[in-house]
């Protein structure tokens, strides 16, 4: 272990750290979209728009604390970043619907790590390992199935029925490409953790922002960057800064020690909390159903019993 790795105590601390500063999503989505009576919700951002400066400001706090020796390029950053973009588009996407929804399926990542690191880059599987690939699965499928619209009355229009769709699958694509992410933080975790979340927020800022500029054009993308007010871009800065960079650095550096497979259950402290703060801003519409609690119930047992430490294994 490098110098530079922290403890194998103090890695634990930042991935659980960085969980419960992530569970904090779901309150600034609900501050910045919700009538709260604060008017942090005129003009209605998109979550596009949430994600644009999200990672803007974020990538600039953790920039001014990068050195500049510890400014490096390698080709899998790439791919890191563009994965990063996909997954805070996708994931703030899935967010604006209900939350537990977006958390449970998201966190079917560490599954997803799991069949990567075994398909692609092949490492050994067990039987215990794909046995909670199994349970994962169907706390997923129930989750989706549960909540899938069916039966719904004349005055749910096609429209919503659609959109509820759509939020089910973006959770679930969510959590396959943060486990992407996760592996490349892992791929490059010899390098400044520093400069990894630095690069990938603005990285995932430029992308959003292109992405944008290219389908509206240049007129409509100058309204769409200048549209937040004063108080929604203090706002979008803490959300940055506070629920995004530091927690994202505090992740990297427990990657250095901690095992992709290890971190991603200790950060179960963020699916367990992050519904708690969505219900208790907006109960009306973040209250979990049946469906929620069984599926995430699942997958949180298909965690545990993958992660959870057998009697003879020692530190």
């Amino acid at each position: 272990m490098s110098a530079g790795n922290p403890s194998l105590a103090r890695a634990r601390l930042c991935l659980i750290l960085a969980a419960v500063l992530w569970s904090l999503g779901s309150v600034f989505m609900r501050l910045l979209r919700e009538p709260l009576g604060l008017g942090l919700d005129e003009p209605l951002l998109t979550p596009l728009q949430i994600a644009f400066y999200r990672g803007l400001f974020g990538g600039m706090v953790m920039l001014a604390l990068v050195y500049r020796v510890e400014v490096t390029f390698r080709l899998p950053m790439l791919g890191m970043v563009a994965a990063f973009a996909v997954m805070s588009g996708v994931y703030l996407s899935a967010l604006d619907g209900p939350a537990a929804n977006a958390i449970f399926l998201q966190n079917t990542a560490p599954v997803w790590v799991y069949l990567f690191a075994v398909l692609a880059i092949g490492e050994r599987g067990d039987r215990r390992g794909w046995l909670a690939v199994v349970l994962a699965a169907a706390g997923a499928t129930v989750i989706v199935a549960g909540n899938w619209p069916r039966n719904l009355p004349s005055d749910f229009d096609g429209a919503q029925r659609n959109k509820q769709m759509l939020q089910l699958l973006l959770g679930l694509g969510s959590g396959v490409v943060y486990a992407i992410v996760v592996l490349f933080l892992r791929h490059l975790r010899e390098h400044s953790a520093a400069w990894l979340v630095a690069i990938n927020l603005l990285g995932s800022a430029a992308a959003i922002g292109l992405f944008v500029l290219m389908a509206d054009g240049p007129t409509a993308f100058v309204g769409w960057a200048t549209a937040p007010s004063a108080c929604q871009v203090m706002v979008l800065f803490v959300f940055g800064a506070f629920q995004m960079a530091f927690p994202y650095w505090l992740f990297a550096r427990g990657l250095r020690t901690v095992s992709p497979q290890e971190a991603a259950i200790i950060t179960l402290i963020e699916p367990l909390l992050n519904p708690v703060w969505a219900y208790l801003i907006t109960p009306e519409k973040d209250t979990p159903n049946m469906w929620m609690l069984v599926g995430g119930t699942l997958i949180l047992l298909a965690l545990v019993w993958r992660y959870l430490p057998r009697k003879q294994e020692t530190e």
